[in-house]
């Protein structure tokens, strides 16, 4: 069929657009890693008390043994592992094959010495280890119920359409298996995906947010391994918490204190900003715990949601200048495997 003029001009505006939602994810993700990263790991109180608020880029403390390691304006482990999945699906050409993700991983890992230092979370760590071991991938158990796949999966979100849900759910799952094979890791990571994906179809938050919990529920009932709590029903929960909040601070502290800093925690990170990407990375920087985790899997959505045009230009600066990554590499090519997959 031959297209008019017309047609390839909606066509060309069409794809446009995804290309910047994608390099929307991508810099969201590297925002939320990277502004969150003086903080993690750190209680609330001490958040507060260390720095006061946090609203620009700032050196890992000496003192943070997670992030003594980073600059202002660098992304941690949560990016690295990021771009190595997406590295993989561009090598792969939009396949997901575990073994080439687990290559990545553990040649960033051990380029970047994480396993002597304290970067590498308790899941992927011990997998990691199996690996080089000579374990394979398919003997490993890897039921952690640990986040470390889901602070990864944002370049998957950008790669898949988001229906149908049961081919999204075991995509997600063979993306995870190199660390993490568990009920709850998988669904946390789905849901991260899921967000991105749709909010790269055009989707508002207010539409994906509904659908949140049951898309959680399917992933968790996917390939049962675990006795852990409800996704679907913590999703929930925090989200009643930010609709009965009273402003920012007050629905920060009820998040944190009554839900921690899980999957559950980003979508409701995501709802308190209102799905604006420097408005979330600079809440969850705040927020105490997890921060560059939470920050990056967030921000990612409203990245998404927004597109890059919705990040702030001197914080895309910074990021540009300190992580000299060629992005626009990484947006163009999973913009031309998503079209192909939506062709298919």
């Amino acid at each position: 069929m031959t297209l008019s003029a017309a047609q390839a001009t909606a066509q060309t505006t069409g794809e446009a657009e995804i290309e910047q939602r994608i390099l929307g994810a991508l810099y969201g993700q590297m925002l939320g890693d990277a502004l969150g990263m003086p903080s993690e790991l750190w209680p609330r109180e001490r958040v507060r008390r260390h720095f006061g608020w946090i609203d620009r880029f700032l050196d890992g403390p000496q003192e943070n043994c997670a992030a003594c390691y980073f600059g202002a304006g660098q992304y941690t482990d949560d990016t690295a592992m990021a771009l190595a999945l997406a590295d993989a699906l561009l090598e792969a050409e939009g396949e997901v094959v575990p073994e080439l993700i687990a290559r990545n991983i553990m040649a960033w890992a051990q380029g970047f010495g994480a396993f002597e230092r304290n970067i590498l979370g308790p899941s992927s760590r011990r997998a990691l280890s199996a690996q080089q071991e000579g374990v394979a991938i398919a003997d490993l158990e890897n039921n952690g119920v640990t986040n470390g796949a889901a602070m990864r999966v944002s370049p998957l979100g950008c790669l898949l359409p988001s229906a149908p849900l049961p081919v999204f759910v075991e995509q997600v799952w063979q993306a995870s298996s190199p660390t993490h094979k568990s009920d709850i890791a998988v669904a946390g990571a789905t849901v991260i995906a899921w967000a991105v994906s749709r909010a790269i179809e055009g989707a508002d938050w207010a539409t994906i947010r509904l659908a949140l919990p049951g898309v959680a529920d399917y992933a968790q009932r996917y390939r049962p391994s675990t006795f852990s709590p409800s996704l679907a029903a913590r999703i929930e929960l925090a989200l009643s918490l930010t609709a009965a909040a009273a402003g920012y601070e007050q629905g920060s502290e009820r998040v944190y204190q009554l839900i921690g800093a899980g999957v559950d925690t980003v979508v409701a990170m995501v709802d308190l900003a209102g799905g604006c990407p420097n408005r979330c990375a600079e809440l969850c920087a705040n927020l105490g715990g997890d921060t560059d985790t939470i920050g990056a899997m967030a921000t990612a959505i409203c990245g998404a949601l927004s597109g890059v045009q919705g990040i702030r230009a001197d914080w895309l600066a910074t990021l540009r200048q300190v992580n000299p990554r060629d992005m626009g590499h990484y947006s163009a090519g999973l913009l031309r495997l998503r079209q192909r997959r939506c062709a298919g």
